[in-house]
């Protein structure tokens, strides 16, 4: 009885793996849900890229709807997405703030002269602690952070024409309605 109790064991376990696997194939691979949704953007106080002396704390962030990009000029998909921040700065849609993630000052330097700078300030995260407070598993990500400043919103990769359209733009302008 025991032995037959025993066989029926790697049964169990295959079928447990199954269930596992199965309910990880219906979940999107790009879709990182962050802890951090609904929450005030964690605190911090930087010095702003390419302005001596200046700082970039997360208080900056609050009394306009804003996205937090995260960047870097040693990043491919960051160049494919940065056409479009350029024609949202042109267009005045929603403030970019950009949090250059352990990037070298003359590379980044380099990279916005070569592709244009549509951020109100970049934040200098060298040592890569912020990124870390938000969770960061990759460039790019981008925030969106509503006027309280909090985290409404966390994209994970490139934000295209579809994503901007379709996902963010909405969800800017629901917040900027927000009393």
């Amino acid at each position: 009885m025991k032995s037959r109790w025993l066989s029926t064991v790697p049964l169990f376990l295959l079928l447990a793996l199954a269930v596992y696997f199965a309910f990880g194939l219906t979940q999107d691979p790009r879709t990182i849900h962050s802890v951090l949704i609904d929450k005030p953007l964690p605190a911090f106080d930087l010095p702003v890229f390419g302005q001596d002396g200046a700082r970039i704390t997360n208080e900056d962030l609050k009394g306009h709807v804003s996205l937090l990009n995260v960047l870097a000029s040693w990043c491919v998909s960051c160049r494919a997405e940065h056409p479009l921040f350029v024609r949202l700065n042109d267009e005045k849609k929603v403030a970019i703030y950009g949090l250059a993630w352990k990037d070298k000052p003359d590379d980044l330097k380099q990279w916005l002269e070569e592709l244009g700078n549509p951020y109100t300030r970049i934040a200098d995260d060298a040592s890569g602690r912020t990124a870390i407070d938000l969770g960061v598993t990759g460039a790019p990500e981008t925030f969106v952070v509503d006027k309280r400043g909090r985290i409404r919103f966390k994209q994970v990769g490139v934000i295209d024409d579809f994503v901007w359209t379709q996902t963010l733009a909405p969800l800017v302008a629901k917040l900027e309605a927000e009393k």
